[in-house]
């Protein structure tokens, strides 16, 4: 081989597979986005989880409390509904991420991992839009429902 011929065998190739690379980097850059969101939405999530169990298990009278007329109390007010609903997507987003990264580990066939991300996001979907329509539309005392079916707490 001439030193002409072996310069030439160590630049880099251009055309289809400079693009190829330009993408792959761009979907490092994504893993990356996604690794650090995991470790951020961990952290954050554990605050939340224990701040939730202390108020609800410690800080008021145990877990004999908790029933309909205590969610019905605490979603009341909007600090609380606000916390919920950020422990919910912060959940719902931090465990869909997981296991999209299980799904890309391990489908080896590109239809199969395709079919399994759309049922992993309609699922995110679904959870994630009847969780807030709960926190945000809860009645607990409806117009026009039977005396004896209403909480105690309601008025007739």
């Amino acid at each position: 081989m001439t030193t002409t011929t072996q310069a030439a065998a160590r630049l880099p190739i251009e055309g289809p597979g400079q693009s190829f690379q330009r993408r792959k980097t761009t979907r490092g850059n994504f893993e990356l986005y996604s690794w650090v969101f995991m470790r951020a939405s961990g952290v954050l999530l554990l605050a939340l989880i224990f701040t939730h169990l202390f108020v609800n298990l410690v800080a008021g009278e145990g877990i004999s409390a908790i029933d309909f007329g205590f969610v019905a109390g605490k979603w009341a007010s909007p600090m609380w509904q606000t916390i919920d609903l950020v422990m919910l997507w912060l959940a719902m987003l931090h465990g869909t991420n997981g296991m999209r990264t299980i799904i890309n580990d391990y489908a080896e066939r590109d239809g199969l991992r395709m079919w399994l991300k759309i049922a992993l996001y309609a699922a995110f979907v679904v959870v994630v839009v009847l969780g807030t329509l709960v926190i945000f539309t809860f009645d607990p005392c409806p117009a026009g429902a039977p005396a004896n079916l209403l909480p105690s707490f309601c008025t007739a």
